[in-house]
């Protein structure tokens, strides 16, 4: 096949990619409890490919927080969290009794990917190869890799970095040694499963959560059980964790942003007064978001700039952010009781007058808006 050509694909071979997509993405977001038994016999695989002896132990935990505090804890030798020490014990691993051994990331993971990569570069040439990578991985890695993978790793990084011990700091390090496990779709789906560098990655992968590979120990963690998502396929929930672990972890977050938990707590009880004394601005639009912008305005002393036969413009200045305008209109179309719906519509600070605002809404200017019937 002329891998240059521009049918070097056929249309078969684009059903088969995006058939191998969403069966990866569907892997990336199972939460399903871990297949153990395949889990480990893909971690044997792995090791067996990357010319290394299996490991003499394979420990579990139940979320990937808990996976890299007891990698801090077993390569410190020291306790750490309770909670950990305690899924430890259990397993007959504590720290300061077993060694990890030397990291063998780079071998069971890296060497086998670049691999696997080389060879396939190889059979479809450059395009192809970026053609196939495009038509497999794309959505899987922006629904997986940037989606769920950056803000878990940001969230548990600062959870971390917050306890500013030598614990806190080896398990900020184990987050970069990290082996992704079912997340690890987001660049497998690129490969054939049984493909044999890279078998018994994509079976941990299609078993389990993430992962770490050392010499003697691999210390393997649980998929999480709930996976709560907008209709982009950002982490979010209202009503709880938008990630969560069967080891009680879990993550709050609102349309891809990760929410303090704290905060979190705090959401079905905000009050005008609690939103204006928020200090991050980030935190203080998920409040705004989730209290509801209308709302905030009818309770806060919002200014009311200009009205015209389009609505009414209303500003109210946010300490540390741009000031909130929005345009109020009322639907043109009456419900079936006879009454007519209010609506409030968020603009740029920059607009001066309602129907700016509501022609804005559509993409144009003040001066091209002249419907002849509002709807």
């Amino acid at each position: 096949m002329d891998a240059f050509a521009p049918d070097a694909f056929s249309t078969m071979d684009d059903i088969g990619s995006a058939e191998r997509a969403e069966s990866w993405l569907a892997a990336g977001l199972c939460a399903e409890p871990a297949d153990r038994a395949a889990a480990e016999a893909g971690v044997r695989a792995a090791y067996a490919v990357a010319g290394l002896a299996e490991p003499e132990r394979i420990i579990w935990l139940g979320s990937p927080a808990a996976g890299a505090a007891a990698v801090a804890m077993l390569s410190t030798g020291t306790d750490g969290d309770p909670y950990v020490w305690d899924w430890l014990a259990e397993q007959d691993c504590l720290p300061g009794r077993v060694e990890l051994g030397a990291s063998v990331r780079s071998k069971v993971r890296t060497g086998p990917w670049a691999r696997a990569r080389s060879a396939l570069v190889a059979e479809l040439g450059p395009v192809g190869y970026a053609r196939h990578s495009m038509a497999t991985t794309r959505r899987c890695w922006q629904q997986l890799a940037d989606r769920i993978v950056t803000p878990l790793r940001t969230r548990l990084t600062e959870q971390f970095a917050a306890d500013a011990d030598e614990v806190g700091a080896a398990a900020q390090g184990a987050l970069l040694d990290a082996i992704l496990g079912q997340h690890d779709a987001a660049w497998l789906a690129a490969y054939d499963d049984d493909s044999p560098e890279l078998a018994g990655l994509a079976q941990v992968a299609r078993s389990a959560g993430w992962w770490w590979a050392f010499e003697r120990i691999a210390v393997l963690t649980e998929r999480p059980d709930q996976v709560h998502r907008d209709n982009l396929g950002r982490l979010h929930h209202a009503g709880g964790p938008a990630l969560s672990y069967p080891d009680g972890f879990g993550m709050y977050a609102w349309r891809g942003m990760p929410v303090p938990d704290d905060v979190a707590a705090q959401l079905p009880d905000l009050t005008a007064d609690r939103i204006r004394s928020e200090s991050n601005a980030e935190v203080r639009r998920v409040m705004l978001e989730y209290f509801g912008f209308d709302r905030y305005l009818s309770e806060s002393e919002a200014t009311r700039v200009q009205s015209d036969d389009f609505g009414v413009l209303w500003r109210l200045d946010l300490p540390g952010d741009e000031p909130l305008v929005m345009v109020e209109v009322v639907n043109a179309t009456p419900e079936p009781d006879g009454t007519r719906r209010t609506y409030f519509l968020r603009v740029p600070p920059t607009v001066r007058t309602a129907r700016a605002g509501v022609a804005w809404t559509f993409d144009l200017t003040e001066e091209q808006y002249a419907p002849q019937q509002q709807t």
